[in-house]
């Protein structure tokens, strides 16, 4: 008779399944919860107990690691010599192995969870029933996940068994599934500090962080890098970072690329979207959406976001949704055409209305509501993705870019200094003109875009919406001569009134006196330079106000 050991945390499916298995001959042996599971639904379960001689013991630390467990696992049938010691030693072969681990990453995930709590957590032997039965997988089918159920009881029924290419198959998963289980492990306890009070975690956003971390400097351009490796700023010295795929894509920015879409664990954000219609998402797709949603994060107030080529076109706040998309839209309705939307509200009815009025090709958000979804479907190919990035609207986060031959990896760039309506905090008025409040209104705005447009970038906005970018340019008087040049289009007094947000400090005089011949009236940026008397003086002689945040949102 066939045995099978299954002791899961996920017991989803588990009762069809194991009922499955004891239609086709197998004898089945369970632990702790797993067997009561079993046991409640009326089927026979012989216990680990029973099989090993010896209780479960320590809370339920010791109970599998065993050799009468682990030697009917790991016995090669194709080798007589394990065959004659397993008989020797009383040991029954094992044929099929189903174990899930302990749910460690739903506990790391909840900053409430104690250290304490987190060491429980950890699976001793689930791994190396897992890791035991895939390196015997030949001979032992390894089950890690509910999904498999189905197949796994379809290809016992298989005439000649299952495929080795299926076992094969159920080895790697089983693999990859313990791998990520300790990456998990490694990467949540690089956040505990330990000193003479015990142990302590640190807020999970600075999962990569070693020791505690310093909050953000309002006031200083660049921060300093730690004297050692022991700073207490200092990033960890080895990541580890579990990564699932969602799908393969089409392709990569260019259709001779290949690209493929991975999650974090825990899930959240783009790596936890619903796409509720529309084409294939694409990379670029994908990028945009992640230009838009960075954008739409840092209002509280309804705000949209028209992107292209991860720059945005337009930003706006309004008092819904479907009037900050429409400001956002028609900041520069040429370039929203095809464009990329975000939002920071669910789609209603109007914003539905308003989206399909012109052509675009994907729109995220944290929902749709119900008499949304018809009106989007009027637009058969337009992407509609929802998600939800509440885990991610507080300070912290990480950006990972790779480089050729390595990664690299930095805290996740928040406009905290504008967090607070303005003025506030560590900004300072340089110049002898005082913003007005709908001066300091706008510039708040202004400086929050300007954060996620490439650089160097020079914006003009409105209190609440952009009215020309400059982006991506070689120098900021490049960048002012585009946004003048976009704002053309709009009438020639687009630009009369209008405040500006620089990305980084102006080197030079010449930049800041584009924008005031543009017609801009105040100017946010983060000062810094060894000529910012200059530039100052600059202000001063055409009446403008200037406020240096001492804080350089670059962005490449």
């Amino acid at each position: 008779m066939p045995r099978a050991l299954i002791s899961v945390s996920d017991k989803s499916g588990l009762v069809d399944f194991a009922r499955g298995l004891a239609a086709r001959g197998f004898e089945l042996v369970s632990t702790g919860g797993t067997a009561r599971t079993l046991q409640q639904a009326g089927l026979a379960v012989i216990g680990i107990s029973d099989v090993t001689g010896f209780p479960e013991m320590m809370d339920g630390r010791v109970k599998t690691l065993h050799p009468l467990v682990h030697g009917g696992i790991l016995a090669r049938r194709a080798r007589p010599d394990d065959l004659a010691s397993a008989a020797r030693h009383g040991i029954t072969l094992i044929d099929l192995v189903v174990v899930n681990l302990y749910p460690f990453v739903k506990a790391a995930s909840n900053p409430a969870t104690p250290f304490d709590g987190l060491i429980e957590e950890i699976d001793i032997g689930g791994p190396s029933l897992v890791r035991a039965a895939a390196k015997n997988f030949q001979d032992v089918l390894v089950v890690v996940s509910p999904a498999d159920y189905d197949t796994v009881l379809k290809e016992l029924d298989r005439s000649g068994g299952p495929a080795r290419a299926f076992r094969f198959d159920l080895a790697r998963k089983a693999f990859a599934h313990t791998g990520s289980y300790d990456t998990a492990i490694a990467s949540t306890l690089a956040t505990v500090v330990a000193d003479e009070n015990g142990f302590h975690r640190e807020p999970a956003s600075e999962s990569a962080r070693v020791g505690r971390v310093l909050p953000a400097r309002v006031g200083r351009v660049l921060p300093d890098p730690p004297d050692t490796p022991d700073a207490p700023d200092a990033w960890a010295p080895a990541l580890h970072i579990a990564l699932r795929k969602l799908r393969d894509l089409r392709y990569g920015e260019n259709p001779h690329q290949k690209a493929a879409w991975y999650a974090e664990e825990p899930a959240s954000g783009l790596g936890n979207a619903q796409v509720l219609q529309g084409k294939e998402l694409s990379y670029t797709n994908l990028l945009d959406l992640d230009a838009a949603a960075r954008i739409v994060l840092e209002f509280e107030e309804p705000a949209a976001a028209v992107i292209e080529h991860t720059n945005p076109c337009g930003a706006a706040t309004g008092a819904n949704a479907a009037d900050a998309y429409i400001r956002a839209r028609d900041a520069d309705s040429v370039a929203a055409f095809g464009g990329i939307v975000g939002l920071n509200r669910p789609i209603d009815a109007d914003t539905a209305r308003a989206i399909v009025s012109t052509f675009i090709e994907a729109v995220v958000a944290p929902s749709v509501d119900a008499d949304a979804r018809s009106i989007l479907a009027t637009k058969a190919n337009l992407r509609v993705v929802t998600a939800a990035f509440t885990s991610l609207t507080g300070e912290g986060g990480r950006d990972l870019p790779s480089i050729l031959g390595g990664v690299l990896l930095q805290s996740r760039d928040r406009v905290v200094e504008a967090s607070q309506p303005w003025p506030s905090g560590d900004l300072r008025v340089v110049t002898k003109q005082q913003p007005s409040a709908e001066q300091w209104q706008a510039l708040r705005f202004a400086w929050r875009i300007c954060a996620h447009v490439k650089s160097n970038t020079i914006i003009f906005t409105a209190a609440d919406r952009t009215l020309a970018i400059g982006a991506g340019q070689m120098s900021r008087v490049d960048a002012a001569k585009v946004a003048r040049m976009k704002a053309e289009a709009i009438g020639p007094d687009a630009l009369k009134g209008s405040v500006v947000a620089s990305d980084a400090f102006f080197p030079f005089r010449d930049g800041h006196d584009a924008v005031a011949d543009a017609g801009a009236t105040a100017v946010v940026q983060p000062g810094g330079s060894v000529r910012d008397h200059e530039v100052i003086a600059a202000a001063d002689e055409r009446g403008i106000a200037m406020v240096f945040t001492g804080r350089r949102h670059f962005r490449h």
